[in-house]
């Protein structure tokens, strides 16, 4: 395992969810149950999802290289353009999937907050991000790591911390300075893809 790889997953990953519905979710799922249970399942869902990419991102890297590095930098690319047009919009609004669930078991609780992650998180540019870094990398196991910490940290954020954090992210700053991270990227990405054709 890389710490350098684990690093900089985690910097990629943290700005992307920050501003995001999953930090809203999260909340919103905290605002109606017990904090611990909201964590373990929004842990779990998200240590799942990551699995999903990272083993997408490695299936990835065993195309030929010059394909690889362009898929990736088209990726990232997309990524950057996304979160650049959404800088100026408000947060995500998170629909209240939870509402009119009294069940307050741990597991019962947990297993909601696990469904709400889970389906939230389909296609969400952290995980377009995960699946990139694993094909680029080569180190699945690092980028996992370093992906789940970064969504354990937003999520843990938004369950124990809750409405003040919110009220007091600059959601466009945020989002800019993911944008020009993904640019980085993808500029990388795609020097890579010439190099590998020119070579």
């Amino acid at each position: 395992m890389s710490l350098t790889v684990v690093l900089t997953a985690f910097v990629l990953v943290l700005p992307v969810e920050l501003p995001d519905k999953t930090l809203f979710a999260s909340l919103v799922l905290a605002t109606r149950f017990p904090p611990l249970p909201v964590f373990v399942g929004v842990g779990t869902a998200f240590g799942l999802q990551v699995a999903i990419a990272v083993t997408a991102g490695s299936l990835l890297s065993l195309l030929p290289e010059a394909l690889v590095s362009g898929v990736v930098a088209v990726l990232f690319l997309a990524g950057a353009v996304l979160l650049w047009r959404s800088a100026t919009e408000g947060p995500e609004e998170a629909d209240d999937v939870a509402a009119g669930k009294e069940g307050t078991s741990f597991l019962r609780v947990a297993a909601i907050s696990f469904g709400v992650l889970f389906a939230a998180e389909w296609g969400d540019l952290s995980q377009l991000a995960t699946a990139g870094l694993a094909a680029r990398l080569d180190d699945p196991v690092s980028v996992f790591v370093g992906s789940w910490a970064a969504l354990l940290t937003v999520s843990g954020l938004a369950v124990f911390l809750g409405k003040k954090l919110a009220d007091r992210l600059p959601v466009a700053l945020i989002r800019r300075v993911a944008a020009v991270l993904f640019l980085v990227f993808a500029v990388v990405a795609a020097v890579e893809t010439v190099r590998t054709l020119a070579g």
